[in-house]
């Protein structure tokens, strides 16, 4: 996927998480806006796993078959990590670039619905490694 097809679906991803935060506001469980976003993705026609098993690799080896859980993975291409929290604090984000690195995946979005104006809550990243 090319960077523009990347830059376009990540904009399908947003789009989306507007009508669902304006839809459902701040105050739920990281589950309901994962739901929400998925269902919201699949009208749009795109395809979205959630719960995607990525392993642990340490040393070249493959330690654990299933060491994160990809909160949503769009097009196989895009991470989506849904968060709910007060604020989002360096461990988020380090969250999200490790599941870039381990994933190999180029691009990933953390989206915290439990902020007022979702544009908040909206931070990308792109894999470096």
């Amino acid at each position: 996927m090319t960077q523009a097809e990347l830059d376009r679906l990540s904009g399908t991803v947003l789009k989306c998480a507007y009508s669902v935060h304006t839809e459902l506001g701040p105050g739920l469980l990281e589950s309901s806006y994962t739901a929400c976003l998925k269902y919201e993705l699949v009208k749009c026609g795109v395809e979205v796993r959630t719960e995607v098993p990525v392993p642990l690799i340490y040393d070249g080896q493959k330690l654990l078959d299933v060491g994160y859980r990809l909160d949503l993975l769009v097009q196989e291409e895009l991470i989506v990590e849904v968060k709910a929290v007060e604020a989002v604090s360096p461990v988020h984000i380090a969250q999200l670039i490790s599941y870039l690195k381990f994933s190999g995946k180029r691009v990933g979005l953390l989206l915290n619905f439990n902020v007022l104006q979702l544009k908040e809550g909206i931070f990308r990243r792109v894999n470096k490694y």
